[in-house]
């Protein structure tokens, strides 16, 4: 624990932040970009049409990556919350909020896709199904985190009552995961099991990992991308965001 509250001060200090976002960016870009070649690819391409969905079913390659994201991101976004308000390191709040902003993406991406599945599936666009409702749930808590810290002026104060609202939002998080167990729903149950054995085909899954390595990337870029320029922009009037300007004209 001493030796993650170190790494988290030393690189939340803004000038270091610049430097590690600066260097990390780029990186986590072009992996994204190399996974989601090869995914896409696998998954449009390579893969076999499923005997009942048929052509339909690749939209599971874009819609169960997305809707892993949308929680594992609120998850990322609670721990730097508590960060944000035990040991008030300002990079954490800036990333925070950064994450709520693609967090919030995810979570729309998971419910259009899942939309554009049911209707042939399912017969109907939407259904208030446990799953989806609580996923809508979700996306209503990014949007609540979003304008409540938009709606404060002071940024340090805005970002605290940001924090405290996703502590309380992380209960919804296990009730998206379980909703398909704890209650009889349209949606289907696990597929993919890190524990135990999976449902899905070996040859039907590699590129579903491979789409999902795409997305933990993407996200590492974008949030650092996000909260780099909001850093930026919080300490412009700081030397050394002055001396760093000056450098880029």
């Amino acid at each position: 624990m001493k030796a993650l509250l170190l790494w988290f001060n030393t690189t939340g200090s803004p000038p270091n932040f610049e430097r590690y976002a600066a260097r990390w960016i780029p990186i986590w870009f072009v992996l994204a970009f190399i996974c989601l070649l090869i995914g896409a690819a696998g998954g449009l391409f390579l893969v076999p049409a499923d005997s009942k969905q048929g052509e339909i079913f690749r939209i599971i390659y874009i819609h169960v990556p997305a809707a892993w994201m949308s929680l594992f991101v609120f998850i990322v976004m609670a721990a730097q919350a508590f960060i944000a308000l035990v040991w008030r390191i300002k990079i954490c709040e800036l990333l925070t909020i950064a994450c709520a902003h693609i967090g919030l993406m995810f979570t729309a991406v998971t419910l259009v896709t899942g939309s554009i599945w049911g209707k042939p599936t399912w017969g109907t666009w939407w259904t208030w199904d446990p799953r989806l409702t609580s996923e809508l749930v979700l996306l209503f808590i990014y949007l609540g985190i979003i304008g409540l810290y938009n709606a404060i002026e002071d940024r340090r104060s805005a970002a605290r009552a940001a924090a405290f609202l996703v502590l309380i939002g992380l209960i919804n998080v296990p009730i998206v995961h379980f909703s398909v167990t704890w209650w009889n729903t349209l949606h289907q149950g696990e597929t993919i099991r890190i524990v135990g054995e999976s449902k899905m085909a070996s040859e039907l899954m590699w590129p579903l990992i491979v789409m999902t390595l795409a997305t933990k990337f993407w996200f590492l870029g974008s949030v650092l991308q996000r909260a780099r320029a909001m850093n930026l922009a919080h300490e412009a009037n700081k030397d050394w965001a002055k001396k760093l300007a000056e450098s880029k004209q």
